[in-house]
């Protein structure tokens, strides 16, 4: 039961005497208006949602060509996209693996202009006129580039996930540095995380690919 200040006050709902608003119906009010009016100004609803004119954030698709593999190929994406989701899911292209997404892991490595590069880093756009290769192009349908045989041949992979981005930075590793010391493969794929453990073999699988690709035998 209400004690006699509680009365005073409207009995303690927050009601005043002949009012019909609560202090806890006020308070829930303008907690909405307060929401309603964040939702406006930070554009979390579409235009017509929110019964404004607000513009769209960002422009639309646009058309663009990438050489992939050597083949030119069209396709229309938004700005944001990056290649790696170009590759994937425009083009079906999906040996490079998304992962992380954050350019730590090194799944998606691809080759640009003979660069390794992170795929989800670059956008599709800013690939243009550039050379791209993927591990789908290192080798003629049914044949394995040496660099794919010599993982197999050392099993150097689990669950696979990263193994199209060693495959790929260790194919630029070798372009660049084609006699490698172990210390050299040691630290030269820090960009490239293997979450299986299977370090030991590829290492000893880039070692053999470099011992291959001298001796020109695949």
């Amino acid at each position: 039961m209400p004690d006699d200040n509680e009365k005073g006050r409207g009995g303690g709902n927050g009601r005043k005497p002949g009012s019909s608003v609560t202090r806890r119906g006020f308070l829930k009010g303008a907690g909405v208006a307060v929401s309603a009016v964040t939702v406006l100004r930070e554009g979390l609803l579409p235009a017509t949602a929110a019964g404004v004119d607000a513009k769209v954030a960002g422009p639309g698709a646009v058309p663009i060509t990438l050489k992939i593999n050597g083949t030119a190929r069209n396709l229309t994406v938004e700005p944001r996209v990056t290649l790696l989701d170009a590759l994937r899911n425009h083009l079906d292209t999906t040996g490079a693996k998304k992962v992380c997404d954050r350019a730590t892991c090194g799944s998606c490595t691809v080759i640009v202009d003979g660069k390794a590069v992170y795929a989800c880093t670059m956008l599709a756009i800013e690939a243009q006129g550039r050379d791209i290769q993927t591990i789908e192009g290192l080798a003629p349908e049914g044949q394995l580039h040496p660099v794919s045989a010599a993982f197999v041949d050392h099993d150097a992979q689990q669950c696979g996930f990263c193994t199209p981005g060693f495959v790929m930075a260790a194919k630029s590793f070798l372009d660049k540095l084609p006699n490698p010391s172990r210390e050299d493969i040691r630290t030269g794929f820090g960009g490239n995380l293997c979450r299986c453990g299977t370090y030991a073999g590829i290492r000893e699988a880039v070692l053999d690919a470099a011992g291959r690709l001298r001796g020109g035998r695949a």
